[in-house]
């Protein structure tokens, strides 16, 4: 397991992350809740993707998005 990915689980696990606006739509039209968000991520084994960040709001010059895939508790399907 990615270093990168072992410091995103450990922030969700301490409760430091937030969710965009965008964030926020994309779950609604999926039918997800931040506790879904939440398991799936400390759930994933390996980060899918690596992008470099195209908001023009973002803090610093170079900022990555990293794009996770994974399954949740949930037993039924969406």
């Amino acid at each position: 397991m990615s270093d990168i990915l072992i410091r995103i689980k450990r922030a969700v696990l301490a409760g430091h992350y937030a969710f965009s606006e965008k964030a926020f739509l994309e779950m609604e039209a999926d039918s997800l809740t931040e506790l879904d968000v939440a398991e799936s991520i400390l759930n994933a084994t390996t980060i899918y993707k690596k992008i470099r960040s195209d908001s023009p709001f973002r803090q610093h010059q170079r900022e990555y998005l990293y794009i996770i895939q994974s399954t949740n508790f949930d037993l039924h399907q969406r």
